[in-house]
């Protein structure tokens, strides 16, 4: 398959890519070759009159079953656990309607929330899930601890002899002294020094950052229970930033609104959060065939119509103009997505053109009324999951 007329963010001119085999065989600075050519060599084509090409991008933190919840909380919180109180004693009734709704379809759920932002590649947080035939990437290669306040005989769990996968676990999620002591306590009892993976770091220092492998920021869940999200300013010398989106409990389903608030930090440059998103995760989670747009890796790319300006944009004086059409794109931009070589999601726009060129079969249904179309049932899926949870309000549909 050949995907011409393209735009690289950040790059200059039309890029062409060949992709057979799950692999990107050929990126070139080109039009690439016309439908007829490719034709003659067996290969369809899809012109794209200029949209926007990017890897897949990579969800360092979600709790993918705790996506059918909406955003509880009732003030600003000074750490999680306060906040945990807090919800379970004011919305036991709510927490309890959404997990009647059985965790393989509460995943499922979640697993679409990320294809539609165009996540080709999530790292879940929590118990193991079953996601045999997901149509992303589902990142379980870890060893997840909730956090020190929640987790039970943490200080075993992180001891004892395992593999040499990392240790992931929420760190640091506050604003009082209490959050940063805690992140004390934890790299004391890292005994045999596990490489640690910390999740929001908003008390971390940056003494403290050096001895982590890395830290997911996910600054909209910060905001919405701390008011304050790490200090990535300063962070960033010291300990590798990755993005996380974290689940609807503390967080929009839009995740691109999600990424354009970090970039209204201007903690970060432009280039910094584009890597946060794709080669810096890649490198972290030891997904070294994925992040980048590059012959020989995997065919993981989104295609999108470039992002309509902001007013806002060029205001930091670390973002780089050229970046502005990805930065302001919505999960409506997104035209194709494919994952390892195989079309997972497409614009109602482009149906003719699959069905016609790449002879698609008859799989994939609408996420709603003039929505995206993805692989497998998600109009029964939705179907299964209000008549658990009668309350739920869809984002789609």
């Amino acid at each position: 398959m050949w995907l011409t007329d393209l735009h690289i963010p950040g790059q200059e001119g039309a890029w062409a890519l060949h992709i057979q085999d799950g692999k990107i065989q050929t990126l070139a600075p080109a039009a690439g070759p016309n439908p007829a050519s490719a034709a003659a060599h067996g290969f369809g084509s899809l012109s794209f009159d200029g949209a926007l090409v990017f890897p897949g991008l990579i969800n360092s933190h979600d709790h993918l079953d705790f996506n059918l919840f909406p955003a509880l909380g009732h003030s600003r919180y000074t750490n999680y656990r306060t906040w945990g109180w807090d919800i379970h004693s004011k919305n036991a009734a709510d927490i309890a309607a959404v997990l009647k709704v059985p965790q393989p379809l509460r995943t499922l759920w979640g697993i679409y929330k990320n294809l539609l932002n165009g996540f080709t590649t999530v790292v879940n947080h929590g118990v193991h899930l079953n996601t045999t035939g997901a149509p992303i990437t589902v990142h379980q290669q870890c060893h997840n601890l909730h956090s020190i306040g929640f987790e039970r005989n943490w200080r075993w769990k992180l001891n004892r002899p395992a593999s040499a996968w990392p240790y992931v676990l929420h760190v640091g999620e506050g604003t009082d002294i209490e959050a940063q002591l805690e992140i004390t306590r934890l790299l004391r009892w890292n005994l045999f020094k596990k490489p640690l993976i910390a999740i929001h770091g908003v008390a971390m220092t940056e003494e403290q950052a050096a001895r982590f492998h890395a830290l997911v920021w996910c600054p909209a869940s910060n905001y919405f229970l701390l008011d304050r999200t790490a200090q990535i300013e300063r962070l960033k010398t010291r300990v590798p930033i990755v993005f996380g989106t974290d689940s609807t409990l503390t967080a929009p389903w839009d995740c691109w609104s999600q990424i354009r608030l970090a970039r209204m930090e201007q903690a970060a440059t432009d280039k910094e959060l584009w890597q946060m998103l794709t080669v810096t995760p890649a490198a972290v989670w030891g997904l070294t065939d994925r992040g980048m747009l590059a012959e020989g890796l995997l065919a993981d790319l989104v295609i999108a119509k470039p992002g309509l300006a902001s007013p806002t944009s060029g205001a930091n004086p670390h973002t780089e103009p050229t970046m502005d059409a990805f930065f302001n794109l919505t999960p409506d931009d997104i035209l194709l997505v494919i994952r390892h070589g195989k079309v997972v999601l497409f614009d109602p726009g482009l149906k003719e053109k699959l069905t016609q060129t790449l002879g698609m079969e008859n799989s994939f249904q609408q996420a709603g009324p003039g929505g995206k179309y993805v692989p497998g049932d998600i109009t029964g899926l939705m179907q299964h999951i209000k008549e658990v949870y009668p309350e739920v309000k869809f984002p789609i549909g």
